[in-house]
């Protein structure tokens, strides 16, 4: 007697489904990480504020909110490179470069953002 491998039809519609919705869900992941351009700069927001942009394209090191974080540019990448708050998250992120990727430091309010060519630039 062979035995059924899938001899129900509710195991083979939920094999179905399941593929499904992992190939939509990598579709959109493709799409999104395919459609993200190159970074210009990247702009520095404490406390929801504007406070300041730099150029991806000019490698340099910089203190944030008054030396509670340390950014670095090189190579058209961005990181914290050091931050004093307990949970060193901000630190972790790693490297961004493409539009729309960031960094964020909850404790000192913080947030590193990539923009592209296009993107409106601060005057500061």
């Amino acid at each position: 007697m062979q035995k059924k491998i899938f001899g129900n039809k509710k195991m083979i519609a939920d094999i179905i489904l399941i593929a499904a919705v992992l190939i939509i869900a990598l579709s959109v992941f493709l799409i999104v990480e395919l459609s993200r351009k190159e970074g210009a700069f990247v702009r520095v927001s404490v406390n929801g504020e504007r406070v300041a942009e730099y150029s991806l394209s000019v490698d340099g090191e910089y203190s944030l909110n008054g030396g509670t974080n340390i950014l670095v540019i090189e190579n058209g990448e961005a990181y914290i490179k050091w931050a004093d708050c307990p949970r060193q998250i901000c630190v972790k992120d790693g490297k961004i470069s493409r539009t729309g990727e960031r960094i964020t430091c909850l404790e000192n309010r913080v947030v590193v953002e990539v923009f592209g060519k296009g993107d409106e630039i601060l005057e500061v």
